[in-house]
């Protein structure tokens, strides 16, 4: 896929997400260490963690998300490494102190073995008591909320309309994204479309014990709570 213009409007797309909760999330487990930001997409985590201290490498498997984290660093005058990488393939990254894989991007992987060799992968770039921290989508999020579609969003330099439908596989959803950007007097049309897919939370534990780590929390919704049924976003703490 092309992330060109999706990566320039990403960050409206994003602008509601709290990720100074998600950084706080992280310092409560560890104040400080070397962290690899999986899909980092433009990078906004990668630059809060940066400008707490935290040594950060951002990834993404997309060239034009890292352009413009890389653009976003150089504003803020960070020196964050960046890798263009697929979070399933991590061959000769090791001794970090923690991996993030933040705002449901591992949903993105379509197939559980990508999950599993993620899970693989992630525990062999970490040091031993390091840390991996991860969202995803709930099973409840992607079968009842997102089949509310249409969802239609009219900003003064941006609006889209959201499709969405049910995927092949189970837990899983098509997205239908239709954009236009304002240039200049004109409004550009163009078209997205991405498919994502979870798992239940017990598939995701049995997982990364396979995987060789120890699951230490498994909360909701930017809360320090257990999951509920209605629960949309998960987050889990392990340990290598």
């Amino acid at each position: 896929m092309n992330y060109g213009r999706f990566a320039a409007v990403y960050d409206d797309l994003m602008e509601d997400i709290p990720y100074e909760q998600y950084v706080e999330w992280i310092a409560e487990t560890m104040r400080s260490g070397s962290v690899l930001d999986l899909a980092c997409g433009t990078g906004v985590l990668s630059e809060l963690m940066a400008e707490l201290g935290y040594d950060v490498t951002a990834s993404d498997l997309s060239a034009d998300m890292l352009t413009v984290a890389q653009n976003r660093f150089k504003e803020s005058g960070l020196e964050i490494p960046v890798l263009q990488l697929s979070m399933d393939n991590l061959e000769g990254l090791e001794g970090f102190d923690a991996v993030t894989i933040a705002i449901d991007s591992l949903n993105y992987l379509a197939k559980e073995e990508q999950v599993k060799d993620t899970f693989g992968q992630v525990y062999a770039a970490l040091k031993p008591g390091g840390y991996f921290f991860f969202d995803v989508h709930s099973v409840f999020k992607v079968d009842e909320i997102f089949m509310h579609s249409p969802f239609v969003y009219d900003g003064e330099d941006l609006a889209y309309m959201w499709h969405t439908e049910k995927g092949s596989a189970p837990h899983s959803v098509i997205h239908d994204l239709t954009f236009f950007v304002r240039e200049g007097w004109m409004f550009e049309r163009f078209e997205e479309t991405h498919e994502q897919r979870t798992y239940p939370i017990e598939v995701y534990k049995e997982w990364l014990t396979e995987a060789g780590f120890t699951v230490e929390s498994v909360t909701a919704d930017f809360t320090a709570d257990a999951p509920n049924d209605e629960s949309e976003r998960i987050f889990f703490r392990a340990k290598k």
